[in-house]
């Protein structure tokens, strides 16, 4: 499904020279979501960089959920995740773990710590603990707790397994160097206390490891030779090493950190986006302006386009922020050669064919793939009364205007020559009718007599029309880099009013049954490329036709 051989970029580099070398003679990687809400756009990049690895050499590739804070987990999510994987893949993931798989693990290597000097219960509350820290230029200092001995540590935190103190309580924490000038490694908290059921262990913990410690435990068990991330995690990697490293693995993953995926008028945020869904600002996760995977998927997006967003996008260590219309552009260009064409008028109005035969209903051959030069065709109905999109008509039409205007031509899309003669307007000076006459020796727009006819209009047979609803969609916010958003900033503010506008029109009868079986892609000519949605029973404009934007 996709070119792996051909995804090149710094972190293969590292696997290529790690290869050569001897350092591992298997490539291992993992997609590691935390399944607290759905996966989105960014998450894309995450997947594809550990999936594309493995596939490139053929290694291996787990579905990890990082599943320690059962405060914000749930099964809903879990399913989502992969169902969301295996779409964008292509494939079933080769494993699927959890990391609370690797509870009993995990506490057995604490004890083993705690024996070794290397871990202590701590009594400090969260407050305290972040004053005892330090700041970027003065060191930490050192809990009182700190040296107790290895027998009341033991105690203690067999103590905290068995459920005997309070949420945040007391802590596990790493005895690693409380003057170290990076802020993770001054004895970082790798266990807490939380009385909440587990969406997969229900109540058998009530501790649970924090990532930073669980994280690196989890790769090293599974045997993961490159540990890719995002760039957040980089001065975490001195603590993902020291748990490797005290624990003694015989077999020590490394941790590779790349850029995150910043796209313009997109949030990302889990935070954000499950205020957008409680808070009623969307539909759901699954709206179709979402940056979800699910909402990508519910607009008409392709996994390819998405592959090919993200590899345009590029996989650097250096933070960007992207266009939202390079996504458009991947998805544009791989529309064009497969949609079907069809015609759809979205803000009818009427014409009348004063000079054709009331009752008569002709049909016109239209190719279901011009492009394609052995494409199919529809046959569809012309008769006496049409609609024609308002925006392909002007009273008073302005400079350079090619469409109908009172007493010009223009072609009928595979069809006759049509003129306007006259405008009928209701009682409040809407336009509700256009009398017009057709050229009738000239089908397929040709006329006899060779007049240059410079507009071409697409149309539907009023009788056959088919009505329709369209969701016609922008970006979500209208704030170009949404990072400017302030914390605790209120999001409605920020949100594009026009990200969802919806039209009452007809389309061609052939797409009478586009509901139903598995989801044509459609261009509907002049307008864009859309999808059926079985959910609202509208048609989701995926993409407009153009808008101008030229990537680089």
């Amino acid at each position: 499904m996709f070119d792996a051989a051909n995804f090149t970029h710094f972190i293969t580099d590292i696997i290529d020279a790690d290869l050569a070398s001897g350092k591992v003679d298997h490539v291992a990687t993992r997609f590691p979501p935390e399944p607290n809400g759905y996966l989105h756009i960014g998450s894309a990049k995450a997947i594809f960089i550990n999936f594309l690895a493995a596939k490139k050499y053929g290694g291996t590739f787990n579905l990890r959920y990082d599943d320690t804070n059962p405060s914000k987990e749930e099964t809903e999510y879990v399913d989502s995740i992969y169902e969301d994987l295996v779409w964008l893949t292509g494939e079933k993931p080769e494993n699927v773990f959890f990391g609370s798989d690797y509870f009993d693990k995990c506490y057995e290597y604490a004890v083993g710590l705690i024996k070794d000097g290397k871990a202590y219960v701590c009594d400090l509350t969260a407050d305290e603990m972040k004053e005892y820290r330090g700041t970027l230029t003065e060191p930490g200092r050192e809990s009182p707790y700190r040296n107790r001995s290895v027998e009341e540590n033991l105690r203690l935190f067999e103590e905290m397994k068995a459920g005997k103190y309070k949420d945040g309580e007391k802590t596990l924490r790493a005895k690693i160097d409380m003057a170290s000038p990076n802020m993770n490694m001054r004895d970082p908290a790798i266990y807490r206390i939380v009385h909440k059921s587990h969406h997969r262990q229900g109540d058998k913990w009530c501790i649970y490891p924090l990532y930073d410690y669980a994280h690196p435990v989890q790769d090293a068990i599974e045997g993961i030779t490159h540990s890719c991330c995002s760039i957040e995690f980089e001065n975490h990697r001195p603590l993902y090493d020291w748990v490797v490293d005290n624990i003694d693995f015989e077999k020590k993953p490394h941790q590779y950190e790349f850029a995150r995926l910043n796209v313009t008028n997109v949030v990302m945020s889990k935070r954000y986006l499950r205020k957008l869904v409680e808070d009623g600002f969307v539909s759901g996760w699954d709206d179709p302006r979402m940056p979800t995977l699910s909402g990508l998927r519910r607009r008409g997006f392709t996994p390819t386009a998405i592959f090919d967003f993200v590899k345009r996008a590029g996989v650097a260590k250096t933070s960007s922020l992207v266009d939202h219309r390079l996504l458009d552009h991947c998805q544009r260009e791989e529309q064009n050669a497969v949609a079907l064409r069809r015609m759809a008028v979205l803000d009818p109005v009427k014409v009348t064919i004063t000079n054709y035969p009331e009752g008569k209903t002709e049909y016109f051959e239209l190719p279901d793939r011009p492009q394609c030069e052995t494409t199919t065709c529809r046959k569809v109905p012309f008769s006496k009364t049409l609609y024609i999109d308002k925006s392909d008509f002007e009273e008073v039409p302005p400079p350079k205007f090619q469409r109908l205007t009172v007493g010009k031509e223009v072609r009928l899309m595979g069809a006759y020559i049509l003129r306007c003669d006259e405008v009928v307007k209701d009682g409040n000076g809407e336009i509700k009718e256009l009398l017009c006459t057709v050229d009738l020796e000239a089908k397929n727009g040709n006329p006899l007599d060779g007049r240059k006819i410079k507009g071409t209009v697409h149309w539907l047979s009023a009788a056959e029309a088919v009505p329709a609803e369209f969701m016609l969609l922008g970006p979500l916010f209208s704030i170009e880099n949404t990072a400017e958003i302030a914390e605790g900033g209120d999001l409605g503010a920020y949100l594009n009013n026009e990200s969802l506008i919806v039209k009452k029109g007809f389309v061609e009868p052939s797409l009478a049954n586009a509901f139903e079986g598995e989801p044509e892609r459609f261009q509907f000519v002049r307008t864009g490329y859309f999808v059926p949605d079985k959910q609202t029973g509208a048609f989701i404009r995926t993409v407009t036709l153009k808008d101008g934007y030229k990537p680089e």
